[in-house]
């Protein structure tokens, strides 16, 4: 089970386990602390036990271990395995429980899959929610192995595994964008995948888009106030001017993902060589880097921007002149092939107008091209 309660500087959580020893406890808790790395251990405390088991978990014991509480940053997502199975004395992972006290981004999350996911295979599904304490609210999703940036990051995918795993994206965008909802959040790490046993063609047998819990209609006040959204180096330009957002945001977010991909590994081509995120400038210098590889805006972007939005348009054509510009349009064969380079610039435009839909870059040729 997992509990979270808020402050203002951090949100502590408590993990309780079931267990027929401290030795399994030990293990457990740093496999969780190996997947979520920027956990930090609070100094140990003395292990209570109680006589009770907890929902949903099904052990052959009397035990329930309570282990010390953790401190993490209340920006992240948050997970927890769900331990429903002990094989050898060896936990088995069955799904993740996500809880966070007085925050709306878990209600929504349950929300927006009860509305989705019947009709998508390619998001990741809400597998239950916990009646029993009713608030604070907690939901519990499928468990996926991995996620496409730590799968990339171990191998960098082939063509055949790219496009597959980039149409079952679209297909999740289709969906949820045929009814006017925008993710806000399309990133490789919020793509959770599980691996074939057997690799002899396709290297996964699932592949769910996930994070559901910033999703919102594009009529909301959060779209149409242009409310900051997602991670800056996967967030469309109209995201990082704050100008209002619809479902094309989550186009430009996906084409970040299908260059991360193309290049493999942590790559990024957004992300900011000198500063660091938190700083005051990061969000700027993200937009730069748009700009310099797929600037500039159009003049007609007049009839979509505020005065200050064109304001700042001309700022960055003042800063990054025609002749500092690296167009992406110029990569050559040796680094990116041109069927892929073609691809991505269809995607990668600066006006959200221009940009395909979901639906449409399902059609497109260059998922038939072998």
């Amino acid at each position: 089970m997992l509990f979270l309660d808020r402050n203002m500087d951090s949100l502590n959580i408590t993990i309780v386990f079931a267990t027929h020893d401290g030795e399994v406890v030990t293990l457990v808790c740093f496999a969780l602390m190996n997947r979520l790395p920027r956990l930090q251990a609070l100094a140990p405390g003395s292990m209570e036990t109680s006589g009770r088991l907890q929902w949903e978990v099904s052990v052959a014991t009397d035990k329930v271990m309570r282990l010390p509480s953790l401190t993490v940053d209340p920006t992240m997502v948050f997970a927890m395995i769900l331990l429903t199975d002990i094989v050898d004395q060896v936990f088995v992972a069955k799904n993740w429980i996500f809880c966070v006290s007085g925050h709306p981004r878990v209600e929504n999350e349950r929300d927006v899959l009860k509305r989705f996911q019947p009709r998508s295979p390619y998001l990741r599904p809400l597998v239950d929610e916990i009646q029993d304490p009713a608030k604070p609210t907690t939901i519990v999703l499928k468990y996926l192995e991995s996620d496409l940036l730590e799968a990339s990051i171990q191998q960098p995918l082939n063509r055949k595994e790219i496009k597959h795993v980039l149409k079952c994206i679209l297909q999740a965008l289709s969906v949820m964008h045929e009814d006017g909802y925008v993710h806000t959040d399309v990133k490789l790490n919020n793509i959770f995948v599980n691996f074939e046993k057997k690799r002899d063609t396709m290297r996964f047998s699932d592949i769910q888009l996930g994070d559901l819990g910033g999703s919102y209609p594009q009529d909301s006040k959060w779209a149409k106030s242009g409310t900051p959204i997602g991670a800056p180096i996967w967030s469309s330009p109209e995201v990082l001017m704050e100008t209002p957002w619809n479902t094309a945001t989550d186009i430009w977010s996906f084409g970040a993902v299908v260059i991360g991909l193309l290049y493999g590994g942590d790559f990024n081509i957004f992300r900011p060589k000198d500063v660091r995120y938190g700083d005051e400038k990061y969000n700027l210098e993200v937009v730069k880097s748009q700009f310099r590889y797929f600037g500039p805006f159009p003049p007609k972007v007049r009839e979509i921007f505020d005065d200050e939005t064109v304001t700042s348009i001309l700022y960055l054509m003042e800063v990054i002149p025609p002749e500092a510009m690296t167009p992406f349009r110029f990569v050559t064969e040796r680094e990116l092939i041109k069927e892929d380079k073609q691809f991505v610039l269809k995607i990668m435009q600066m006006d959200w107008r221009d940009r395909p839909t979901a639906k449409e870059l399902l059609q497109d040729e260059w998922f038939r091209a072998e």
